[in-house]
């Protein structure tokens, strides 16, 4: 990608190296296949596919004082410059509909860290949290996207980055919170995973329509980084998670939806660059 004249966000909260005693290695297999087939890219809550709900007990890790990541990692950088260009999209786009648009901050943590959705961990995958508009990333998750799911690269990376933001977006416009009451209201489980799809796939669209404005205005994309972010998509889908995970599709308990969904619906807001393009409530067809 094409970074060098994107201005890196200060929204960075550098948490690393304040795990508490957390680690990867305090979560159990069984556990960790759970988290990575349900909690990968899923966005919302993370603290509800683990359990960790509840109030903070007494293992919590304490929140370590803001700071800013150094100015000589690489990837930390890498992770502002990206956000920092997904601010300037999304300013653009709740101004031209009158609206003003509130930066979400990003957490980089290792290991586990306070949040105000219960404790997060490097097993759930990146995540946004919407009661304290922040989305959090253990940045060794760009290898397992590498190694265990075979998507490289950096628009691959930024993808991940775009989607979380684009559940931000969501919450910031109330689409979050009516989809959780529709939930509520439903009292059926299969119903209320069909919501979470098209959730899920709206902010797929999202982070499309920050790919294709941030590189009509920038050119930040390398020829075939388009596909980089395709196959992270497509890498991802409840399908494939799930034949890797446990051998077998539950169509009725897909949360995120399926690779061609995924891949599809990041490709609508990519092509067209416009909001109105992701209206997954209304879609016919997913």
């Amino acid at each position: 990608m094409r970074l060098d004249d994107q201005q890196a966000s200060q929204n960075v909260e550098d948490r690393r190296g304040g795990g508490g005693g957390l680690g990867r290695g305090s979560v159990g297999i069984g556990t960790l296949v759970i988290a990575l087939a349900a909690g990968y890219f899923f966005g919302i809550d993370p603290a509800v596919i683990l359990g960790l709900a509840s109030s903070p007990g007494p293992s919590t890790p304490a929140i370590r004082p803001a700071q800013k990541p150094p100015a000589s990692d690489e990837m930390a950088t890498f992770v502002a410059k990206v956000l920092g260009s997904t601010e300037t999209t999304w300013q653009m786009v709740f101004s031209e509909a009158g609206r003003r648009y509130r930066e979400p901050k990003l957490v980089l943590f290792t290991g586990s860290t306070p949040t105000a959705c219960g404790t997060g961990k490097s097993a759930m995958g990146p995540f946004y949290c919407p009661a304290d508009q922040k989305v959090y990333i253990d940045l060794a998750f760009y290898r397992d996207l590498r190694e265990r799911f075979h998507a490289p690269g950096e628009f691959a990376q930024a993808y991940v980055i775009a989607h979380e933001v684009g559940h931000h977006v969501q919450n910031l416009l109330g689409i979050s919170d009516k989809v959780h009451a529709a939930q509520q209201r439903s009292g059926n489980k299969a119903a209320a995973n069909e919501l979470s799809v098209r959730l899920e796939l709206q902010a797929d669209c999202f982070a499309g329509v920050w790919g294709h404005r941030a590189d009509s205005m920038q050119k930040i994309l390398e020829p075939g980084e388009t596909e980089q972010a395709l196959t992270a998509a497509s890498a991802i889908g409840d399908d494939r998670l799930q034949r890797q995970t446990q051998g077998q599709i539950v169509p009725e308990s897909f949360t995120h939806g399926t690779s061609e969904q995924r891949v599809r619906w990041f490709k609508r807001g990519m092509e067209s660059g416009d909001v109105r393009q992701c209206d997954t409530f209304n879609a016919a067809s997913l």
